[in-house]
């Protein structure tokens, strides 16, 4: 098949110190900043506005539309916030990309101030990735000391800063009130809206939170038009992204390439479904979207096609199971996870996750009622689009789609364990090994 990859954000991650700034101005690193700085901030704005990008965070709602609809300047403070809060189970794109090329973001993240107007904005990351913490610390300080960053950047009399932010390991806090929340030292739970962030956002300012991959794509369509940017995807879903495989593929990693490419496309770039076994079911933007089998493989991945399919682009994080693996299993452990981290301040969350996880757990040990199956689908029914954030609805995606697509499965759980019907050990990727600290033997 013809190469369909389009290594722009991932241009250079094999570089020996991809991370360093020397590295990023080798490859036009801080070019596009100064290109902006000359242009004025509305004509920032309407390049990001022109080309078209859609949030890469999962909403997909257009970066340049979101910034045109905070509210007017008034004299006051404005802010920009990345929201590097990546905990989506199965998405591994924005960690990666500030672990190789956190100048990237840096850039993009400075030219989105000078368009909206504002003069520090925030990198809000998530806590337990210390190692990306660091790099992001390292590469504002390089970006400051090299002029790129802070009073009279470049010269051009604009001030221009950047804060990095560990938050504290809540999933809650990738919705984007609970991580202002968070950022103002408060606990991570989602706000009343509205007033939106763009009203009132961090210290009640006007606001815009995005995605990290959103903001470090901004520095390309500076760079090179948005033209250039609308070249590659598709005519609603314009541009690129990262995917990220995981699961029983070959070769499991981050795939760059234009939006619209087909999951059969990007199998055959990861080596295609592990050898002796077959695609079962795949997630095509982390868990919280609805899963899609094989007789997906040929749909789009863009926002509008996935969409009609019945599931969601979100992160791109395609999760790949073959026929080992029980989707009564994969379900069960998604719906603890989302029971673990509803933050709780709602009631069809809170409640709705416990008894969720209640039912699956049963179903798993192969312990359901013959009405478990139907009692899921009706508990969904009430959580969906009644709790305080998406956290309640994404925890019902799995479930609901996990039901249709193999019903049967589910039925099953009301006499025979998962773990009986599909043996754990045929699903792990490696060999499981006991060590016997007795003898010093070890057994496969």
């Amino acid at each position: 098949m013809t190469d369909t990859l389009t290594p722009i954000l991932t241009r250079f991650w094999d570089a020996p110190e991809s991370w360093k700034l020397a590295t990023y101005e080798q490859h036009d690193g801080y070019r596009a900043l100064r290109r902006a700085l000359t242009m004025k901030p509305e004509e920032v704005l309407a390049e990001v506005k022109d080309s078209s990008i859609r949030g890469r965070g999962g909403a997909g709602f257009p970066t340049g539309l979101k910034w045109s609809f905070m509210s007017p300047p008034d004299g006051g403070p404005r802010y920009l916030v990345v929201n590097a809060d990546e905990s989506e189970p199965g998405t591994c794109k924005d960690i990666p990309l500030m672990m190789a090329n956190p100048h990237e973001l840096v850039e993009g993240a400075a030219i989105g101030s000078y368009a909206i107007g504002c003069e520090k904005a925030f990198i809000y990351l998530r806590g337990e990735v210390v190692h990306v913490y660091r790099r992001l610390l390292s590469a504002v300080a390089e970006a400051r000391a090299a002029g790129y960053l802070g009073r009279d950047v470049l010269g051009s009399g604009v001030t221009l800063d950047i804060v990095v932010h560990a938050g504290a390991g809540a999933y809650e806090c990738g919705e984007e009130t609970a991580l202002l929340d968070s950022l103002e030292g408060r606990r991570g739970q989602p706000r009343s809206k509205p007033p939106f962030p763009g009203a009132q956002g961090l210290y009640a300012r006007p606001t815009s939170v995005n995605n990290v991959e959103s903001i470090a794509s901004v520095a390309g369509i500076i760079r090179h038009g948005a033209d250039w940017f609308k070249s590659m995807g598709t005519e609603k879903s314009t541009g690129f992204g990262i995917f990220s495989l995981s699961g029983h593929v070959a070769h499991p990693g981050q795939f760059e390439a234009p939006l619209g490419i087909t999951m059969r496309e990007l199998l055959e770039l990861a080596g295609g479904i592990r050898n002796g076994h077959r695609l079962k079911f795949w997630t095509p933007g982390g868990s919280s979207t609805p899963i899609l089998t094989e007789e997906h493989l040929d749909i789009p991945l863009d926002f509008d096609s996935v969409a009609a399919a019945g599931s969601m682009l979100g992160t791109r994080a395609l999760q790949v199971f073959d026929e080992t693996v029980s989707v009564v299993r994969a379900v069960a452990r998604w719906t603890e996870f989302y029971q673990h981290e509803s933050c709780g301040k709602c009631t069809p969350c809170r409640e709705g996750t416990y008894w969720l996880r209640q039912i699956m757990t049963r179903l798993e040990h192969g312990r359901g009622t013959p009405d478990d199956v139907d009692k899921l689908l009706d508990m969904c029914e009430n959580i969906l689009g009644r709790a305080f954030c998406a956290l309640g609805d994404a925890a019902t995606m799995p479930v609901t789609s996990g039901i249709k697509q193999f019903r049967e499965e589910f039925e099953a759980g009301t006499h025979t364990p998962a773990a009986e019907l599909f043996p754990p050990e045929k699903s792990v990727l490696f060999p499981v090994r006991d060590t016997k600290e007795s003898s010093g033997m070890v057994t496969t």
